[in-house]
């Protein structure tokens, strides 16, 4: 198909092929269009960036990220574990090629994620001793981290996830360390000490399986009670962690509109879908959760099915009709990878499987659904 292409385009320039019609459609299928340029006007389109593809070892990957997105987020090496392992100590070697990649590339940068009770390093809330440091300790950390981080790329990285995953999916708070030792105002001050170090840049608050009536309830609780007290929550990320079939697309067109309700802008913030059956019968993102291998939780280890392919082309196509509708409300869609093989999901929540989840296969070639979610924009 690709040969005929080439060759039709080649007989409307020699003046072979007659009728403008012809050569003009010859000349629409021979054009490159990307995911960035397609959805350019109606959301970013972005990617996770890993700590090999960010250290410059996966130049292939680099080359697909500049050619296919515009907004870039760091899968890891931007968490307080990561970024300030000791009290005394920065690592900010990784961070900086992150944040100077999306500059030179000119991209939307987002910065992940300033407080998350998992990922967050023992001493943040441990004296010399080992024992709970106090209330007043924990808020000065939380302080310092803030303000160190942020303070350090303002004016450059333009969107933090301040908060992730502070609620739990019956919609109450989660009962982590940073409630436990200062109680529910840690939430009011992280997003305080962030917007004190940078003015400017938006601040969100990041959660998965948002489109659970209950939990959706809860954030909504959660982000006006902060609205109600002063406090800027500029948007709302819902981690787009989903399966073949659940969640339905109904219920999170419901929590699109409830976040833009409250005056919220929306970002579909970690986007991936798994083909592979479900060792529980929830759907979050609990990273915590793991499972042992088994052959029957790896049913695709030697490649998908056709009839599993239509499916992930139908469901990916259902969704991007969504955002497409709430275009108007959404104002980025990141994808949790650039390609199949550095995908999470190949490990979680059972170690070891072979998962499909993104729009690029292990090799960086685009799956036939690219192709249609570009078609959609036209």
């Amino acid at each position: 198909m690709k040969r005929k292409k080439i060759i039709v385009a080649l007989l409307c320039v020699c003046g072979i092929t007659t009728g403008i019609t012809a050569c003009k459609n010859a000349t629409a299928r021979t054009e490159v269009v990307t995911l960035k340029d397609a959805y350019a006007g109606k959301f970013y389109i972005g990617t996770a960036l890993n700590e090999r593809q960010i250290a410059g070892k996966s130049e292939e990957e680099m080359e697909l990220v500049k050619k296919q997105f515009n907004a870039i987020v760091a899968e890891n090496c931007m968490k307080s574990e990561r970024i300030h392992p000791k009290e005394d100590t920065y690592n900010f070697a990784l961070p900086d090629k992150f944040v100077a990649f999306g500059e030179e590339n000119g991209m939307w940068i987002n910065g992940h994620t300033l407080i998350w009770h998992s990922q967050a390093p023992a001493w943040f809330f441990e004296d010399d001793q080992g024992n709970t440091v106090s209330r007043e300790v924990l808020i000065a950390r939380m302080k310092d981290h803030i303000h160190t981080v942020v303070g350090r790329y303002k004016g450059r990285v333009h969107t933090w996830d301040v908060v992730n995953e502070a609620v739990l999916d019956n919609g109450e708070l989660r009962k982590s360390k940073f409630y436990e030792i200062i109680g529910e105002d840690y939430l009011k001050l992280a997003f305080q000490f962030a917007r004190e170090a940078d003015p400017e840049a938006e601040l969100y608050y990041n959660d998965y399986s948002t489109a659970i009536p209950e939990k959706r309830a809860g954030i909504i609780r959660l982000v006006k009670k902060l609205q109600d007290e002063g406090i800027t929550v500029d948007g709302i990320g819902m981690q787009g962690h989903v399966g073949l079939d659940s969640p339905a697309i109904e219920e999170l067109e419901k929590t699109i509109l409830a976040f833009s309700g409250i005056g919220a802008k929306v970002m579909i913030t970690e986007l991936d879908l798994t083909v592979l059956p479900s060792p529980w019968e929830r759907t979050g993102a609990e990273v915590s959760a793991d499972f042992k291998y088994s052959k029957e939780m790896d049913p695709y280890a030697e490649g998908l099915t056709d009839s599993i392919k239509r499916q992930f082309d139908e469901r990916y196509t259902h969704l991007f009709r969504l955002f497409l509708k709430h275009s108007d409300k959404i104002t980025r869609v990141t994808f949790w990878g650039v390609n199949d093989g550095n995908s999470w999901r190949n490990n979680w929540p059972v170690r070891g499987r072979t998962d499909y989840p993104l729009l690029f296969d292990r090799n960086n070639h685009p799956k036939s659904v690219v192709d249609a979610l570009i078609q959609m924009t036209r």
